[in-house]
């Protein structure tokens, strides 16, 4: 509907082009925005504003130039009037919104898709846990909202890559490695033995066991055979690895949650690309030996302080890999890449931007954008839960998923903006009321589809290419109509904005509306042409339903 209004708008500025009335050559980049009121109208437009000053005339004398143009302009509008400093107020004609419900059926699975992307590439990375692990809570939230991200991409036209970094060098694989081989030597957490970082969780007791048993492995492109030796330590760090990016993979599957391309931290130095880069960044002069240390120098792109590259051992910080494995995403073709993190990640990104920026390798400032997620409290029984059995010090993606499920754990992480903290309350994620959001949803869909079951059982066999959509003329129908007609927009704002909740937020107000109406209004009624029209109306808002509940990778039962 939007984009009818601007092309009418268009057509309204070539009138005025054309007889003189406005003389402005190209059309500015005006807005069709939703008024806060509804007395303001359905659509409105700052573009007399916009030409005010090339013009040299109020914008409100602009605006009544406009408005005589588009008031001739008959069928979709039904009013045009100027409000405020000079904005551009449309009502759409009630007939206009009914017929419009018929672009919702022909549109059918791609009903809310466009194509504003044009096909380009478009590089989202989420998730990317250590493998030292399973995947816990701030993991799934990642995962959701990344996921959720990428669905919303895709409709709006974007060649999405899906990507999984993993780290699989460094530190913590050095401890994990230590802790199973302690495991395999019958050491256990406490006793001094014990490796002073190590992880403690009941799954190190599963790897070891593994090993111990000779298993084999397969996890994506990685086939280990467990050597049995538990002196071997590097063969029980590959062994571990593997093993524990098996079970993060089918955590994932679990949850509906896929990737295009794993990426190994691993590679990074065995194809000496953290090197290079290092190198590279030298040799533009923005790094500097001070103390032992080779210093990169972030305060030339806007940190508060120079950063340490390479430390006196000769390892280097933790960021330093993370700018050569974006350089090899710019390398890949990746000119818009979006990387979904934990807000601890917060304090790396100006480091990685910087180092970015001082390979001096035409990457764009800014390149790449982030979206941070806060914090996850899980609650139950109005307590918080902590610990999980078999990680031992946090609850993991898989107790969520066991417990409530995959669509309410999925629903439930995407309720609030990332950036917001979450509480995941899994009395509430498990009840069957219309207090338990998804189920609110969720139910909005099985009860049409149980309203079309019950009305084939008497005998209802609506033609709805003979409906009379001017019947449906009550007020909640045209509110119903508005908001299912909106869905596009609200798609490109959450995509826009990297805002899954949007999504949330919108199934919550059609479902409410459709619950609110259905309680009203009788939808099969003993005058057919007034049941077919209401049954297209409801199924019109399943297909809506169904279409916004796929972005967020849940289902959209036929029955509850």
């Amino acid at each position: 509907m939007k984009r009818r209004i601007a092309d009418i708008v268009r057509g309204a500025l070539a009138d005025c082009r054309a007889d003189g009335s406005i003389s402005v050559g190209e059309d500015p980049a005006f807005v069709i925005e939703r008024p806060s009121q509804p007395e303001h109208g359905d659509f409105a437009t700052n573009l007399a504003m916009l030409l005010a000053k090339p013009e040299k005339k109020a914008p409100r004398a602009i605006a009544e130039i406009l408005a005589a143009k588009l008031r001739s302009k008959t069928g979709l509008i039904s009013r045009v009037d100027i409000a405020g400093p000079g904005f551009i107020n449309f009502f759409i004609a009630r007939e206009a919104w009914q017929q419009a419900l018929l672009e919702i059926e022909a549109a059918g699975d791609s009903f809310g898709k466009s194509t504003s992307g044009e096909g380009k590439k478009l590089q989202v990375e989420f998730v990317s846990a250590n493998p030292t692990g399973p995947l816990h809570i701030g993991h799934g939230r990642g995962a959701a909202i990344g996921d959720t991200l990428c669905r919303l991409f895709e409709a709006t036209g974007w060649d999405v890559t899906r990507e999984f970094y993993y780290n699989d060098a460094g530190a913590q694989i050095a401890n994990l490695a230590l802790s199973v081989q302690s495991r395999c030597l019958g050491i256990e957490p406490g006793d001094p033995r014990w490796p002073a970082d190590g992880y403690q969780g009941e799954y190190i007791k599963d790897v070891a066991k593994s090993y111990l048993a000779c298993e084999t492995v397969d996890a994506g492109d990685q086939h280990v055979n467990a050597g049995g030796d538990p002196n071997d330590l590097d063969a029980i760090r590959r062994f571990a690895v593997a093993y524990l990016r098996r079970e993060q993979d089918q955590d994932l599957t679990a949850f509906d949650v896929s990737f295009d391309h794993y990426f190994l931290e691993s590679s990074l130095y065995s194809e000496g690309r953290v090197d290079a880069a290092v190198k590279q960044i030298s040799e533009k002069g923005h790094s500097y030996e001070q103390d032992g240390a080779l210093w990169l120098r972030t305060t030339d792109f806007g940190d508060d302080k120079d950063r340490v590259m390479r430390k006196t051992d000769g390892s280097y910080t933790y960021f330093v890999p993370d700018v050569a494995y974006h350089l090899s995403k710019w390398q890949r073709g990746f000119t818009r890449v979006i990387n979904e993190q934990g807000a601890d990640h917060h304090s790396t990104i100006t480091r990685v931007r910087a180092g970015l920026q001082a390979l001096e390798a035409d990457i764009p400032k800014g390149w790449p954008e982030y979206v941070l997620h806060q914090m996850v409290t899980v609650m139950r029984g109005g307590e918080e839960v902590k610990i999980s059995k078999r990680a031992g010090s946090y609850v993991t993606l898989r107790d969520l998923i066991d417990e409530v499920g995959r669509d309410a754990t999925r629903f439930f992480f995407v309720m609030r903006k990332p950036d917001s903290q979450l509480v995941f309350d899994i009395d509430l994620a498990k009840q069957q009321s219309l207090d338990n959001p998804v189920y609110y949803v969720q139910y909005a869909h099985a009860r049409i589809c149980s309203i079309f079951e019950t009305a084939a059982k008497n005998g209802v066999v609506p033609d709805f290419t003979q409906c009379r959509l001017e019947l449906l003329a009550n007020d909640e129908e045209s509110a119903i109509i508005r908001t299912l007609l909106s869905f596009p927009e609200v798609v490109e704002g959450a995509a826009a904005a990297f805002e899954p909740h949007r999504i949330v937020y919108y199934l919550q107000e059609l479902a409410g509306e459709f619950h609110s109406y259905y309680n009203r209004n009788r939808v099969v009624t003993e005058e057919l042409d007034l049941t077919t029209a209401r049954l297209f109306l409801l199924k019109c808002i399943a297909r809506t339903i169904r279409n916004a509940l796929s972005l967020l990778g849940v289902s959209a039962p036929e029955r509850m």
